[in-house]
């Protein structure tokens, strides 16, 4: 009884609950367990299964540039990083709150490791994420034009509850791109929640997006408000060459 209950499990993918009762059995549990007992038991071990591969799904389809979390940031005081004001933001209540994190310094300083640690929690937490690369975005996005797939790619971004657009201003803005950056930020404006990594402060960014009138409407919409990290310091690419060892940044 106890092997057709293991393959039923198996075949209506109850993984938690046929790996939980596996277990009871090989190591004679079940006589420890009263019913109720060990039906809490095996409903526990399947709710556990369940969040654990959607936090793994979750993860994957938002395709961080890192494997980051808030843990192993570094505190440096020369970084100009505050711990309470990160561990606010890992909460996640400012994507509920449809809010902004700005995150801007240098080349190397750990902006995109600090924006894909917040994108984690956001994942845990059970938010839609995307991280992109937001050259490679736009040129994605200038293609999908061309081939008739743009809808539906925006659309994909538009679902996401927090869009991490990363090195953004490498590059100035072309008329086509200004365009789909405004199409993006007035769709999620008030409705979802954005982290911009850039090397370049804030007051630079009109200059990269070009166009004034457009540049004023996109920027009163993502830095009104919104939460601001300036790291500063040394490049932490630096200081993993001469600590190999640290991993974390």
């Amino acid at each position: 009884m106890n092997t057709n209950t293991l393959d039923k499990l198996r075949k209506i993918k109850f993984f938690g609950m046929f790996h939980a009762f596996k277990t009871c059995l090989e190591t004679g549990q079940t006589t420890e367990y009263t019913a109720d007992e060990l039906l809490a038991h095996l409903v526990e071990a399947e709710w556990d299964d369940r969040q654990n591969r959607r936090i793994d799904r979750s993860i994957f389809y938002a395709r961080f540039r890192y494997k980051a979390s808030v843990e192993n940031i570094h505190y440096h005081a020369d970084r100009s990083i505050d711990r309470n004001q990160i561990m606010r933001l890992a909460d996640c209540s400012f994507i509920g709150r449809y809010e902004n994190l700005l995150i801007t310094g240098s080349t190397g300083i750990g902006k995109s490791y600090v924006a894909s640690a917040i994108g984690h929690q956001a994942c845990i937490m059970g938010y839609r994420v995307l991280y992109a690369s937001t050259p490679k975005l736009f040129a994605k996005l200038k293609m999908a034009k061309a081939d008739g797939s743009y809808i539906k790619e925006i659309a994909k971004v538009e679902r996401q509850q927090l869009l991490i657009l990363d090195d953004f201003g490498i590059q100035p803005f072309d008329a086509q791109s200004r365009a789909a950056l405004m199409e993006i930020i007035e769709d999620r404006h008030g409705k979802t929640s954005l982290i911009i990594t850039s090397q370049l402060p804030v007051s630079k960014w009109y200059e990269v997006i070009g166009e004034k009138t457009i540049a004023d409407a996109i920027l009163d919409r993502i830095v009104h408000d919104a939460h601001r990290i300036e790291l500063k310091g040394e490049s932490m690419r630096k200081k993993r060459q001469l600590e190999p060892e640290n991993s974390y940044q």
